[in-house]
């Protein structure tokens, strides 16, 4: 990550510079809150995979500043209103916008930064930008929805848990990658590939936020998580179809409790770990990556897809 920053770094302070000037505001409260969004940014990895796709297709313009910054907006939009959703306090170590400021003005905030997105690709008329992410704004909302629809009835296979990660996470990385590489070319054709590209590694991205949940690592959320909130992931779905009938029924009961105890969530740890669930995710965490790649080789060698190679490396080897 920190070889990626450095080969980054002209082109991250320009896109800082577009950031910072999108989400300001005439409302002290309001810019206010800004300054600390952009203090507590997080990794910024969609901005860069914005870059990356952008020098891996051409070169690096201010179409490919605002699409990094319209991503961001949206990303953390999305970021702002899932704390309220899920009544979260914190969020990569700061304290949440509505556990500062409540549910409320946290939902204005999303709303207003959504808002600044748009109104920074209209007033620039990239038009095939804002319809690429649109899109992808869509995708994540469904997503969230039917994950909360098959939670309720627990009965996720494999095929829909990676329609929803398709819709909740890899879309935006997804777009993140079709917006930089038409920003450089504006030939959708190599956008469209880029796009696919982004789609596997998202889906390898989000497997590896999954397993977070299984593992002992400080990685900004309790483990087990997922299982309190009645998240149905790839490694218990792999567990609930490898387990005998007493042990499958004993985790679906644990699910319809209203609150798991940490006994209940270190039981269906550990049958996950038994199991092998673990070990499943894994290789097939794996083979997304190795889809990736395969798709990436196709564009011309370069520094720049060195790097991003290195980008999709991180996402499966990160620890949080």
């Amino acid at each position: 990550m920190k070889e990626i920053k450095i080969y980054l770094q002209n082109e991250f302070d320009e896109f800082q510079q577009v950031f910072n000037a999108a989400v300001q505001s005439q409302v002290s409260l309001l810019d206010k809150i800004m300054k600390y969004v952009v203090r507590s940014k997080g990794k910024q990895l969609r901005p860069m995979f914005v870059m990356l796709s952008a020098k891996i297709c051409g070169e690096i313009n201010p179409v490919t500043y605002r699409a990094a910054s319209l991503i961001e907006l949206l990303h953390t939009a999305t970021l702002v209103h899932d704390d309220v959703v899920d009544d979260a306090d914190e969020r990569r170590g700061f304290f949440s916008l509505n556990a500062l400021w409540k549910n409320k003005i946290a939902v204005l905030v999303g709303d207003y930064l959504l808002s600044k997105g748009l109104l920074l690709s209209l007033g620039n008329q990239d038009f095939h930008i804002l319809e690429i992410l649109a899109k992808a704004v869509k995708e994540m909302s469904e997503g969230e929805l039917l994950q909360i629809e098959k939670a309720r009835k627990l009965d996720i296979t494999e095929a829909i848990y990676f329609d929803i990660i398709r819709c909740k996470t890899a879309s935006l990385i997804s777009s993140a990658c079709a917006a930089g590489a038409y920003s450089a070319k504006q030939d959708t054709q190599m956008a469209d590939k880029m796009a696919l590209f982004g789609e596997k590694a998202g889906i390898a991205f989000q497997i590896k936020d999954d397993l977070f949940d299984y593992g002992t690592d400080n990685v900004g959320k309790p483990t087990g998580n997922d299982i309190r909130e009645k998240k149905m992931t790839l490694p218990l779905i792999y567990t609930l179809h490898h387990c005998n009938a007493a042990i499958k029924r004993s985790i679906i009961s644990i699910f319809k409790k209203k609150k798991n105890t940490k006994e209940d969530v270190q039981f269906v740890i550990q049958q996950v770990i038994d199991h092998g669930g673990i070990k499943y995710a894994e290789e097939t965490m794996q083979r997304f990556v190795l889809e990736a790649l395969e798709i990436l080789n196709t564009f011309d060698p370069g520094e720049a897809r060195n790097h991003m190679e290195r980008l999709i490396n991180y996402t499966v080897l990160r620890k949080k």
